[in-house]
């Protein structure tokens, strides 16, 4: 391994790759909660030989050529906040970092569009859009604790993606540098008929089939305009009929999120005493959209009253607005004896009823398991993803994790049998890796690694990670 890394120092600029204790530590995982278990035990991941910081497309190359042809395993890393396990690089793999690859390269106010590298961190990518006038759209949870780059890998959604979309609909063309150093790069139309999308194989990859260098970006322009309201419901049956109702009609609400009796009382206790749904509603644009958007939020009232839910102004939303991003860490969380996740699912509407009662029932007869719930926060015409939450209680990290692996087990077995979809935002990793050939099949699995055997033939893409 200290051949790659000379080789690395010698064909790279000073300062690129780094082999300091504490940066190779920071770059042992990510964010996968079972990764803060194991670190309070015997179980700590290893370190890699090395991380990698490149500052151009062209020194990504160098680095991609040199892992091919050393056959050295390499992962590449943003910030490193997925929370599936994505990134393991071990102590053979060395790690590229993308985060000194951080600019907005161009910006289209005809067009609206954005070019930027792939390591820009979220908000600043945002923040410097609003400067300009425009908006991506695009707010994760872990917007300030993520990269483009890593919303790209694994198709990530914002937390007004009804209005907006998600990732996937936001990415017009991008370049990525495949293993052995050849670069790919998508062709920036509005849109083409020129074969299979090639954007669509880097869209999810995790980081399997090579680097993603540059992204161009569609954008809106900034909203100067946002109400909503909360709603109290009598069922969480109503809930889902409402949103459903709302989005078939062809609403397009910033935000539309349901939360059942348990997380209504748990994230707005203020509003909700009663063990009752939450419902809220919230539309944002520009000015000159004004009456469009009060007809709209005016209809999703009409909705709710109709179904004899209480109308309760915006206090709740403006809550949640102020601490959508504020969660504990996962040390935290460990260090108080609780083993905390969340999963997130998605089903047709047809499924949704099924599917929230039979992942909850099945998540809390888990030995261990304290509390379930479920939330909605992402709507289609078709259907709704459901973001369940469980709550265990142990102190010994081996107990941690027992309830850790049998809550996600039970989670999606309940989902599989439902008929959803094991993985609605925060992709496969390592945790949904064993369950991803019962949702595409065996040729699907087939048609997946024969793609990844033509691009990266010698398999030193993030081994161990999607298939």
């Amino acid at each position: 391994m200290t051949s790659i890394v000379d080789a690395l120092k010698k064909a790279l600029p000073a300062g690129r790759v780094v082999t300091e204790a504490d940066d190779m530590r920071a770059h042992a995982h990510d964010y996968w909660a079972l990764e803060a278990i194991r670190d309070r035990g015997p179980e700590r991941a290893p370190s890699p030989p090395c991380v990698v910081y490149p500052e151009s497309t062209a020194e990504v190359v160098t680095v991609l050529k040199l892992a091919h042809d050393t056959r050295t395993p390499l992962v590449p890393y943003g910030l490193g906040s997925g929370v599936c396990g994505a990134v393991r690089p071990g102590a053979e793999a060395i790690v590229l970092d993308t985060r000194r690859m951080a600019a907005l390269l161009r910006v289209d106010g005809e067009s609206l569009t954005a070019t930027v590298q792939a390591g820009l961190n979220g908000a600043e990518c945002e923040r410097l859009l609003s400067e300009r006038g425009f908006t991506l759209g695009h707010f994760p949870q872990s917007i300030a604790l993520s990269t483009v780059g890593g919303w790209v890998s694994t198709r990530a959604s914002g937390q007004l993606s009804t209005r907006y979309g998600n990732i996937e609909d936001m990415v017009l063309a991008l370049e990525a540098v495949l293993p052995g150093g050849k670069i790919v790069r998508t062709f920036p139309a509005p849109r083409a008929a020129t074969g299979p999308d090639l954007r669509q194989l880097f869209l999810g990859a995790e980081g399997t089939l090579g680097v993603v260098t540059e992204i161009t970006l569609k954008l809106a322009p900034k909203p100067d305009w946002t109400q909503g309201f909360a709603a109290t419901l009598k069922s969480w049956d109503d809930g889902i009929a409402i949103s459903r109702e709302l989005l078939q009609a062809g609403w397009r609400p910033a935000v539309l999120r349901l939360y059942d009796e348990i997380e209504a009382q748990r994230n707005f206790g203020t509003w909700v005493q009663q063990p009752v749904p939450l419902l809220i509603v919230t539309g944002e644009g520009t000015r000159t959209m004004t009456a469009a958007l009060e007809i709209e939020l005016e209809a999703a009232r009409t909705a709710c009253r109709a179904r004899g839910g209480e109308i309760i102004g915006d206090e709740p939303v403006q809550h949640w607005l102020g601490r959508r991003n504020h969660v504990p860490s996962w040390d935290q969380l460990l260090a108080g004896g609780l083993v905390v996740d969340t999963i997130e699912v998605a089903a047709t509407w047809d499924r949704v009823k099924v599917l929230h009662g039979s992942v909850t029932e099945a998540i809390r007869a888990v030995p261990g398991i304290i509390q379930a719930s479920g939330h909605t926060s992402h709507g289609y015409t078709t259907g709704v993803n459901i973001y369940f939450t469980f709550v265990g209680s142990a102190t010994a990290a081996e107990e941690q994790e027992r309830i850790y692996r049998q809550a996600w087990a039970a989670a999606m077995e309940a989902s599989i049998a439902a008929g959803a979809t094991i993985a609605h935002h925060h992709g496969i990793g390592r945790i949904r890796r064993d369950y991803l050939h019962r949702e595409i099949g065996d040729v699907g699995v087939a048609v997946l690694r024969a793609v990844k055997a033509a691009l990266d033939p010698h398999g030193i893409m993030n081994p161990g990670v999607l298939l």
